[in-house]
């Protein structure tokens, strides 16, 4: 018997159109009062910044987003509850961020914790 898989729900959907160019800003301004963002000069993030590597990517957003909460390494360090080097030491990639420390700091910082491994 096959089990039933839950399909992720999907928040968001890229549309692609095909028509005529005197109608192309006309129907961007349209779906952008429906909520659209226009992402046709938008660049691969990986394009953007070549000097990351897969590796690097976990330190990167932990540091990041620990920006964008405001918060400093000795605050989130208290908020899940480690010493302030482990941050110190994750963000400059001598200590690893192993599963149960990604779910930490996801909780903390807001997001998935699938960002930082």
């Amino acid at each position: 018997m096959q089990a039933r898989m839950k399909k992720p729900l999907t928040e968001t959907v890229a549309l692609q159109f095909i028509g005529p160019v005197m109608n192309m800003m006309k129907a961007i301004e349209a779906l952008k009062s429906l909520g659209f963002v226009d992402l046709s000069e938008s660049v691969p993030w990986r394009e953007a910044f070549p000097e990351y590597e897969d590796k690097d990517l976990p330190v990167v957003c932990l540091r990041a987003l620990r920006a964008k909460e405001n918060l400093t390494q000795k605050q989130l360090a208290e908020l899940i509850g480690i010493p302030q080097r482990h941050i110190s030491e994750m963000e400059n990639g001598k200590r690893p961020i192993g599963k149960e420390m990604a779910k930490r700091l996801g909780k903390a910082l807001n997001v998935g914790y699938k960002v930082f491994l």
